[in-house]
């Protein structure tokens, strides 16, 4: 049955070019896989020709796995809607580009039964490695891929019991370079705002530095040190954050009142920092930074938009450097897992500035 539309001619195949340049379909093949040495000039004129005048173009994923490769790298992804994500999603497009890799990405919508679907899906593409940054995958899930031969590589998150490459923002240096912005700042009262944090690495990694950075202060300098409290934001349960917001609000009244503080939030990533920032813009308008201050982990263009000081991410690099540990697992390396820890850049703005 013919399904092209009318009109449309059909592709030509390596038989097609084989016929045009009069020569044999493995004369072709070798052709198209940089065999030239066996072939006499003569004949590697007349299949480029062939197949320049036929317009042919290889089916790729067919002469992979004729080789046993594929070249097709899957990635699956928590949120795609993220700004995080989208600049990490960057870099691995270019490296991918760069290795001779396709990428195949999954995004899970933050929902864990999609994310062990969609790493079940991806086996029966035959991937040849897999790029993970997701929020519940397991080490069961993870090891099952690896039992099969498939390297995996997480970006910005570990999974416990589970050795495998990791790529991601230096948690621990990056909260304690925006809490010496705050202090510096002469602010007294200082709020660490995060999604639940228990089953994700990255986020207890900067609430655990949150609170060292305050315990040094409190120790080194008594006298100045500022208040500090973790507050749960989450995202996902809008009860949830209405009382959130509702506890901020009640202790952000009470602080200016009784003693006059310098109140700052120090939201955990983009998605914390956009919600909190709606929420003190509907209860002051366009003057809330007077009312509080905002800092946060990823630096949305909104961000700068209003003035919001952030800790920038090196996503691109992140997304980069992941594809070519994978790559370097693809081709054979075996040596014990390992990291990158990539260093992020305090980017100051009016929000956090002294006035």
């Amino acid at each position: 049955m013919n399904v092209r539309p009318p009109g449309v001619p059909r592709r030509a195949t390596i038989s097609d070019v084989a016929r045009e340049a009069g020569t044999g379909k493995t004369s072709v093949s070798r052709f198209l896989n940089g065999e030239t040495n066996v072939l006499s000039a003569e004949l590697r004129a007349r299949i480029e020709a062939a197949i320049a005048r036929l317009n042919y173009q290889p089916n790729q994923m067919a002469r992979g796995l004729k080789r046993g490769r594929n070249r097709l790298v899957g990635m699956l992804v928590a949120d795609l809607t993220n700004p995080y994500t989208v600049e990490v999603l960057r870099g691995v497009e270019a490296a991918c580009h760069a290795l001779g890799l396709m990428p195949l990405v999954c995004n899970a919508a933050n929902e864990l039964e999609m994310e062990r679907r969609y790493l079940q899906l991806m086996t029966t593409y035959r991937v040849e490695g897999v790029i993970v940054n997701a929020l519940g995958v397991t080490e069961e899930t993870l090891q099952a891929l690896g039992a099969g031969g498939t390297p995996a590589v997480l970006v910005d998150r570990t999974v416990t019991g589970l050795a495998a490459d990791m790529v991601g923002l230096d948690n621990d240096a990056a909260v304690q370079l925006g809490m010496r912005h705050l202090i510096a700042q002469g602010f007294d009262d200082i709020s660490f705002v995060v999604q639940p944090y228990e089953h994700v690495s990255s986020r207890r990694l900067r609430q655990a530095a949150f609170r060292a950075a305050l315990d040094q202060e409190q120790h080194e300098r008594p006298e100045r040190a500022p208040q500090g409290r973790t507050i749960v934001l989450d995202l996902a349960d809008a009860e949830a954050v209405s009382r959130t917001q509702a506890e901020l609000d009640a202790h952000r009244r009470t602080s200016s009142a009784s003693s006059g503080k310098r109140i700052a939030y120090f939201a955990a990533n983009g998605p914390v920092a956009l919600s909190l920032a709606l929420h003190l813009h509907a209860c002051y308008g366009a003057h809330w930074q007077e009312h509080a201050a905002l800092m946060a982990i990823d630096d949305s263009e909104w961000a700068e938009l209003v003035g919001v000081t952030t800790i920038r991410q090196p996503t691109y690099a992140i997304g980069y450097r992941t594809v070519e540990f994978l790559n370097e697992r693809i081709e054979g390396m075996t040596e014990p897992a390992r990291e990158a820890i990539l260093p992020g850049e305090l980017v100051a703005r009016t929000s956090t500035l002294r006035p």
